[in-house]
């Protein structure tokens, strides 16, 4: 007679996944209450809104594993990133409309206008800021000039010209066409170095080669720099360095370049991203020390790091200048707020400390949701210039 089988046990859900349900709960119960229940619709229509919401919640959870689950169906991904941007505006503009009605009345002011008017309201602005938010995230970026006085630059390198890119994010939305514009664009620029900052692609090089070929099109006078972002990680970075250097772009893997003019020298620096530790891709991790080993003090280094964050090492390390982005800027408003808090720089031009400036750049393509609110995308073109004697 032989023994039954012993039976699993299930485990409890972690905390990650109840803490997903929350989010989950919150962002589809603020629009429930505000859109269909308080404005008190007649019966037919409050059911109908309420299966709606309930569909939606239930749906979206299945796109989104469908899409970037072990599946990967490109077209499950582009519904859940779409339906996620569409929540969370609803859900913003949903708390704003309600904060703003509640305030009216307890600042006993004027009779504020009625639930079903905040619910249109809210529909209108999520209306139309989605359809303006989606065309600017399909755009090709506008470039955005910024000049930096790097107090250590050489002469010889002043009106030095880096177009810098960053979160292209080629993924579940076929881009190609908008690859070759993007290319078109910074092209015309007649760029001395272009850098791409990470967060090439999403997916691996087999699923995203036709989006990311047009990059091999990029012209420079000096040098066209790469390095990985927290993205690559997800789906194979060392095949993304394989492909870019394939490509003949210079893989800045904790390692540098040093241009020259004359006697004047200027440093290309790059490191791995943050998460390139932990990913457990063999010989990755950010190792700035690595990535300045045998520079003579005197020359000054432009540093690609993808996350701003990473600046707090190259303060310490005295690095002239940061190139980063990751952050889009916040992406859909006002998510800006949590990014802000979590990366300590949104997007610009700052000094961290020291003689360290960093440059953020909103980046160039979007991640997940297709809508760019209150964040547009951008082609940064910084111009070095040395400090006047």
């Amino acid at each position: 007679m032989t023994a039954p089988a012993p039976t699993r046990r299930r485990r409890p859900p972690g905390p990650f996944a109840l803490v997903a349900v929350a989010v989950l709960v919150l962002l589809f119960a603020v629009p429930w209450w505000v859109l269909v229940l308080a404005p008190g619709w007649p019966a037919a229509v409050g059911w109908a809104g309420t299966l709606a919401v309930l569909a939606a919640a239930a749906l979206l959870p299945v796109a989104m594993v469908r899409g970037h689950g072990r599946r990967a169906d490109d077209r499950w991904a582009v519904a859940g990133d779409t339906g996620l941007g569409v929540v969370w505006l609803l859900f913003s503009f949903s708390v704003i409309g309600g904060a703003v009605a509640g305030g009216r009345r307890g600042a006993g002011g004027p009779r504020p206008a009625g639930p079903r008017w905040t619910a249109a309201a809210v529909l209108v602005v999520v209306v139309a800021l989605g359809s303006w938010g989606m065309w600017q995230a399909r755009r090709v970026p506008r470039v955005r000039r910024t000049e930096i006085v790097l107090d250590r630059l050489d002469p010889a390198f002043d009106g030095t010209r880096v177009v810098l890119l960053a979160d292209t994010h080629y993924g579940p939305i076929d881009r190609a066409r908008w690859s070759a514009r993007l290319v078109e664009a910074v092209n015309r620029l007649a760029p001395d170095v272009v850098a791409h900052a990470g967060d090439l692609a999403d997916g691996s090089v087999e699923r995203r080669r036709g989006q990311v070929a047009p990059l091999a099109a990029v012209r420079a006078t000096s040098a066209r720099v790469y390095i990985t972002g927290n993205h690559e990680y997800f789906s194979g970075a060392e095949p993304w360095v394989r492909h870019m250097a394939e490509l003949g772009w210079t893989v800045l893997h904790n390692r540098h370049v040093v241009l020259r003019r004359g006697a004047a020298a200027l440093a290309l620096a790059g490191v791995d991203d943050l998460t390139a530790a932990g990913s457990g891709q063999p010989g990755h991790g950010a190792d700035l020390g690595a990535a300045l080993a045998g520079l003579p003090d005197q020359v000054p280094v432009v540093l690609l790091a993808h996350q701003p964050k990473q600046v707090r090492s190259a303060v310490a390390a005295g690095v002239d200048l940061q190139l980063s982005g990751h952050t889009h800027g916040g992406q859909i408003w006002p998510f800006h707020l949590i990014v802000r808090i979590e990366q300590g720089a949104l997007q610009g031009l700052s000094r961290p400390g020291g003689r360290t400036q960093l440059y953020t750049t909103r980046g160039a393509g979007f991640w997940g949701p297709p809508f760019r609110v209150f964040a547009p995308a951008e082609i940064s073109l910084l111009v070095l210039r040395s400090r006047p004697s």
